[in-house]
Order: C-alpha cells, then sequence, then structure tokens
C-alpha cells in the first residue's frame, strides 16, 4: 500500500503514482513485490533501497548512490499496550522526490498528515527528513516516560504483593528499553553522518542545509541524546530492581522454609511421644489411670518449650 502526496498552499493534495510530479511524497507501508516494482520504475529509484525499511532486522545505516541517499533508522513501536518495540523506517531523497518505506502503520509518519500540513512541506525534502527524525525522537522521549510511569506503578503493587504477572511485566519493560537503548544508539550515530554528509560532493545537492535545517538538526541530535540518557539511566534502575525483587522472593520464600521447618520440629514432638507409648510393650506409666493425661502433657510442655525457644532464635 502506498500514498503519493504533495503539498499546496491549501493543505496535501493525493496524487496517483501516473500523476507523480517534483517535489511529491511516497509514503510506502507494507507493499507488495508489485507496487515496489512499478514505484521504482516510475521513480527511478534502486530496487534494494526500497525493499532495506522491509527487514526487521536491518540496522540504522546511511546509503548513497546514483544522486540517492537512503537514510534508514529504528523507530519506537507500539505493538499492544504492554509492549513496545522498534521497527526500521526507510527515508529515500532522490533528486525530486522524498520516499518513507515502513512495514507497518506507524506513529512518527501519521502525525505527518492534512491536520497538520502547515509544519511541513513535501518540497523542503531535507527539513521534512529532519522533521521525521525529530518526531521519532520525541516519541522514544515519550515512551520512556510511559515505561517509567508503568514502572513505578508496578514497584509500588510489587511492595505490597510478589505476583508473577507482575514480574513478567517488568520483564518486558526491561526488554523494551533494551531495544530501545540499541536503536537510539544506531539512530544518533546515523544523525551525526548527515552533519558530515552534507559537505560532501556527492550529496550536498540533495542535502541543502540552511540555517534553520541546521538548527533542527541539532536539535534532533540533542533529542536523541537525551532519549540515551534517559534510557540508559532507567535500564540501570529497571536491572536494579529485577534484581532486588529476586532478592526479595528468595528471602520470602527461605522465611516459609524456616517457618515450617520449625511447626515440623513442633509437630514432632508429641507424635514421636505418642508413638513411644502407643507399642505393643510394656511401657512406664502402664496401669496408671492418670498415664494418659500426664503423658499428653508432658508432650505439650515439651513442644511449648521448643516453641518457644524457636521464637527466641527468630525461627518463626
Amino acid at each position: 500500500m502506498y500514498k503519493i502526496l504533495k503539498s499546496t498552499p491549501n493543505g496535501i493534495d493525493e496524487f496517483e503514482l501516473e500523476q507523480l510530479e517534483k517535489g511529491c511524497w511516497i509514503d510506502i507501508v507494507s507493499p507488495s513485490p508489485e507496487e515496489l516494482h512499478e514505484i521504482a520504475a516510475a521513480t527511478n529509484i534502486q530496487l534494494d533501497f526500497l525493499t532495506a525499511a522491509l527487514d526487521e532486522e536491518e540496522k540504522s545505516r546511511i546509503e548513497t548512490e546514483d544522486d540517492q541517499i537512503l537514510i534508514l533508522v529504528d523507530i519506537p513501536f507500539l505493538r499492544s499496550n504492554k509492549d513496545y518495540d522498534t521497527l526500521p523506517l526507510g527515508i529515500i531523497i532522490a533528486e525530486d522526490f522524498i520516499v518513507t518505506v515502513c512495514l507497518e502503520p506507524n506513529a512518527v509518519v501519521a502525525d505527518f498528515s492534512s491536520y497538520n500540513h502547515r509544519f511541513f512541506s513535501t518540497f523542503k525534502k531535507t527539513r521534512f527528513l529532519f522533521q521525521i527524525l525529530y518526531k521519532s525522537a520525541t516519541l522514544y522521549l515519550k515512551y520512556i516516560r510511559i515505561i517509567i510511569k508503568r514502572t513505578d506503578e508496578l514497584e509500588q503493587h510489587l511492595r505490597k504483593s510478589m505476583e508473577n504477572s507482575e514480574l513478567f511485566n517488568l520483564l518486558d519493560l526491561q526488554k523494551s528499553l533494551t531495544y530501545f537503548t540499541t536503536s537510539l544508539r544506531s539512530n544518533y550515530i546515523v544523525t551525526e553522518k548527515l552533519l558530515r554528509l552534507r559537505s560532501t560532493n556527492q550529496s550536498g545537492h540533495l542535502i541543502k542545509l540552511y540555517e534553520e535545517d541546521e538548527d533542527l538538526l541539532e536539535d534532533v541530535i540533542i533529542e536523541y541524546k537525551q532519549a540515551i540518557e534517559m534510557v540508559e539511566m532507567y535500564s540501570h534502575i529497571l536491572n536494579s530492581m529485577m534484581e532486588v525483587f529476586a532478592s526479595i522472593i528468595s528471602n520470602n520464600l527461605n522465611l516459609v522454609m524456616k517457618f515450617l521447618a520449625s511447626v515440623t520440629i513442633i509437630l514432632a514432638i508429641p507424635t514421636t511421644i505418642g508413638g513411644l507409648w502407643g507399642m505393643n510393650v510394656p511401657v512406664p506409666m502402664e496401669g496408671n489411670e492418670f498415664g494418659f493425661v500426664t503423658i499428653t502433657s508432658i508432650a505439650l510442655l515439651i513442644s511449648v518449650g521448643t516453641g518457644y525457644w524457636l521464637w527466641k532464635r527468630r525461627m518463626f
């Protein structure tokens, strides 16, 4: 599936592939092989560039070839209410067009629509590229703050009761932060390469930086730096929390086992005495009419004394 959009003074117009004009933005989401070949033939963009973002394992990078630049970055993606992930977004800058390619609909590209057409222009390819990168960086920060808030909520629940579901939720958040850490570092390297790329003869005519564009790129770099610092800090905090709660669970288990061992010792005393006096052989006080009461009282006294001794040694 793909859409061809172009900024106009009144908003955003949508075109068919046969009506492709200079300054258009081609937004491709989960395309079929036939659609990719059609777009490649209409725009002269290399097919390898168009398919690069369709591999979930692709790493962030920049490729330049034949008056075309591929900027591949990882963007944050919310798979469910509890599961955060990243997926590649390919941004291709050609001489007449800008193309975005992604496996799934995402919040980064969706933010550039007819509702906020005044804030971007498909004609200004360089600025549009930086705006996409900036949106990606701010979305990382937004999701990190949500993860932090959920971590605090889970911590409060875990302080009251140790449930497996809450520990699994913590594990999911830890996994999400790990994905974010790797992706943010790669994206930061890409933004630094963009700074160097602007001065090369090969791509200087494709990435033209004006003063406002440089300020925007600096903002992108600052946002990525902030996101990296936040995600690394809270990754360490979350790792520490997991270790602490694992130790607490282990300690609670030890306390339960200690309590059960103490109860077993106390219950074993009257059982042992009752077993000895229950043997089919002559035993002391065999003919005493108060023998049962006496033996039972002795067993109870020994059990109470043993319980008191264990309590003093903090076995309960």
